[in-house]
């Protein structure tokens, strides 16, 4: 019943706007059937307290079919979603409307026979008013089904149009979140400084050990190659990106030496499952943006796999003494980015020793 009210309070003007129409509409269509009815030729002349008794009833039986036609229709989403059944969703939530609306007719016939006993008397009527209230209970039936249906079609084109503005504001949020996962990985490669910083390496290299110096522009090359075909997919193998980390990390141990420490423990099982691109280089990176990186005081970094189907990366909590600003855009990229795939969250742990992002695996159908 929490649940419920909880949905009623936060949806309370859809139903404002499907009683209101539903409770005029039933008036004017029982006038249109029958527009010289003993009930719509006297209906304003009767007392005021009788109409507004039959206002209420109206508004409540109106309610009634609005939360019921409500609840069958969130509980087709979950069975039968629109997208991928329309015809069968539609044939089988229309009749279990209907269902439901003889069950309250029924029910309302039931009371009123209970409380007005003449009124079920037809042995007393003469014939012309029995046809007459035999015709008037065919006609409300009718025009209740025809109202029920109409709650029905809002409610449902209310519920397509919900969900069609979800899907574009979370395809545009997906173009914006791969917008900005390329942008990240243009920046690591139109760097000026990293660039810079790999060349003068490499120059090095190539003057003291060509043969390191070959393996050193061979890795270069990797990065770059996977980032140009990799970066503006949703999901690679883990596989693929620690191949890539691999040559990551490569570059990195040349430039820092001894002021690096990496420990790669990945179960080779999970190779299989996915992950978004370069989410295993970005913590790297915001590994060594935040920390020292030192031969006496050295960064030391675990990539390792769990029992949970999770890739873990660790490092000690060595802090610079002149804080870097942090945009946070790494961490709130992948998280983004895993909320949109609708996997579980990374989760992160941080003390007075080490930082920890565990990141899940994701497991391809």
């Amino acid at each position: 019943m929490k649940r419920t009210n909880e949905v009623f309070f936060k949806n309370h003007w859809k139903r404002v706007l499907i009683i209101l129409p539903a409770f005029f509409i039933l008036y004017l269509i029982g006038y249109i059937m029958d527009p010289f009815s003993e009930y719509a030729q006297t209906f304003f002349s009767r007392p005021i307290p009788d109409m507004l008794t039959d206002f209420g009833i109206t508004i409540i039986f109106c309610t009634i079919v609005c939360e019921i036609s409500i609840m069958i229709s969130n509980w087709m989403d979950r069975k039968l979603p629109w997208i991928e059944h329309s015809r069968k969703r539609f044939v089988i939530e229309t009749l279990l409307n209907f269902v439901a609306v003889l069950g309250i007719l029924f029910i309302i016939f039931s009371i009123y026979s209970y409380y007005v006993p003449e009124a079920g008397m037809h042995s007393v009527l003469t014939d012309s008013k029995y046809i007459q209230e035999t015709r008037e209970i065919m006609q409300q039936f009718l025009i209740t089904l025809m109202v029920t249906f109409l709650i029905m079609v809002i409610n449902t084109g209310n519920s397509i149009l919900l969900k069609w503005k979800n899907t574009a504001v979370r395809a545009a949020e997906s173009d914006r979140i791969a917008m900005e996962a390329e942008l990240q990985s243009l920046k690591l490669q139109l760097d000026p400084h990293f660039v810079f910083n790999n060349l003068s390496v490499l120059s090095e290299l190539i003057l003291r050990d060509q043969q390191l110096g070959y393996e050193y522009a061979e890795n270069f090359t990797k990065i770059y190659r996977y980032m140009l075909v990799n970066s503006k997919k949703n999901v690679i193998h883990l596989e693929e990106e620690i191949k890539f980390l691999n040559a990551y990390i490569f570059l990195l141990k040349q430039r820092v030496g001894e002021g690096l420490l990496f420990e790669i423990d990945i179960d080779r099982k999970q190779y299989l499952n996915s992950l978004p691109p370069m989410t295993l280089q970005l913590l790297v990176e915001n590994a060594m943006k935040h920390n020292k990186t030192s031969k006496n005081n050295p960064l030391h970094l675990k990539i390792y796999s769990n029992s949970e189907h999770s890739i873990v990366i660790e490092n000690n909590f060595n802090p610079l003494e002149t804080n870097t600003p942090s945009s946070g855009i790494g961490l709130e990229n992948i998280a983004r980015r895993y909320r949109l795939l609708g996997a579980a969250q990374p989760e992160i742990f941080q003390d007075n020793q080490i930082f920890k992002v565990t990141v899940p695996l994701i497991e391809l159908k």
